[in-house]
């Protein structure tokens, strides 16, 4: 009898409404895809029943048009983000006029990760026993971080620490950081809402995520603790474990910008942009054809030889968009948040 295999991926999701609320605004996605797997978390604003809708909506119409979508998954990735932003914006209206919601995905494509980030839902990486803040808030109290005016502490215990920066919902065009960077086996993924994140500090998750528990054990851990602590907002929690080395895939990973978010077509626009390497496809292309029209006698050898360029300059780009990324990894402590611009008000 042959032993089942290992599967590549483990995850466990929980959201709660946690101890001073009563109504769940958060939401969580897992789904499980051929190469990995797509998961979310939204933290919906605007009032009870929008803040819930928000959230929600988000996420089916994520999962939905990236399942439906086409192109390279950073692209199918993008474009869903943009379709929840304006799923979220239609619905803005009458009751639910001036809601929003926070969204952050996940992305494994086998040995691949890509985040999608609005908002100041966060995203860990536990690796190798240290702990790895991935995402940057976009909030008020982020950006007072980043300029010195507030500690990490002053900030998770200020009065405005709900007020993000940026959203869903709030224009045609969604602000995002887009980026990836590679995983490898023993790796544990962390998002989370900022009741999670705004209760328990940095030190205290890197503490509950080394325990020796699956992740469902995990996520019921973390939101046990931050109940615990008071519970002041919802919680959610989605924890996924990388069980097995896998290769990356054959497309570029997105690089992370350092200016913050970007408008979605701008980084559309960059992931479909063509390379250098293509522009010398086209030339070598033209004048092989161009060389067999003028030098009919010779044509052979001109074929030849065009056909040899084309074939090595296609081997170079596949193995520069293999090539993956550099992402500087910094310890959670560290990670010092990026500025923003538009302020919103968040409630759940």
């Amino acid at each position: 009898m042959r032993a089942n295999a290992t599967p590549p991926l483990s995850s466990g999701i929980l959201t709660d409404v946690g101890r001073q609320r009563r109504v769940n605004q958060d939401a969580a996605l897992a789904l499980d895809l051929p190469q990995g797997g797509l998961y979310a978390v939204a933290d919906g604003m605007g009032g009870h029943a929008a803040g819930e809708l928000a959230a929600n909506l988000a996420l089916d119409t994520l999962s939905q048009h990236y399942l439906e979508g086409r192109g390279s998954p950073p692209v199918r990735l993008a474009q869903a983000v943009q379709a929840a932003n304006l799923a979220v914006l239609r619905h803005a209206v009458g009751e639910y006029v001036g809601m929003g919601t926070t969204l952050l995905a996940l992305l494994i494509d086998r040995g691949a990760a890509l985040l999608a980030h609005v908002g100041d839902s966060r995203a860990y990486l536990l690796r190798g026993g240290e702990l790895y803040r991935l995402t940057d808030d976009h909030s008020w109290v982020a950006e007072q971080v980043r300029l010195g005016n507030l500690t990490e502490e002053e900030a998770r215990h200020h009065q405005w620490r709900s007020v993000v920066s940026n959203a869903l919902g709030g224009e045609e065009r969604v602000r995002l950081e887009l980026f990836g960077l590679p995983v490898a086996a023993g790796d544990r993924l962390l998002l989370c809402s900022d009741g999670l994140s705004g209760v328990l500090s940095d030190g205290a998750l890197l503490d509950l995520l080394t325990r020796a528990q699956t992740p469902d054990q995990a996520v019921r851990t973390l939101v046990g603790a931050a109940n615990a602590a008071g519970g002041p907002d919802n919680i959610t929690a989605v924890v996924v474990d990388v069980l097995q080395d896998q290769r990356l895939p054959h497309y570029a990973l997105p690089v992370r910008q350092g200016e913050g978010p970007l408008y979605v077509d701008a980084l559309l626009n960059a992931q479909r942009g063509s390379s250098p390497l293509t522009y010398v496809l086209l030339i070598v292309a033209y004048f092989t054809l161009l060389g067999v029209m003028l030098i009919p006698e010779s044509r052979l050898l001109i074929g030849l030889l065009g056909v040899s360029l084309l074939l090595g300059v296609a081997a170079a780009q596949r193995v520069l968009r293999a090539r993956p990324g550099r992402f500087p990894l910094r310890p959670a402590a560290l990670a010092a948040p990026s500025p923003e611009r538009e302020v919103r008000n968040s409630s759940g």
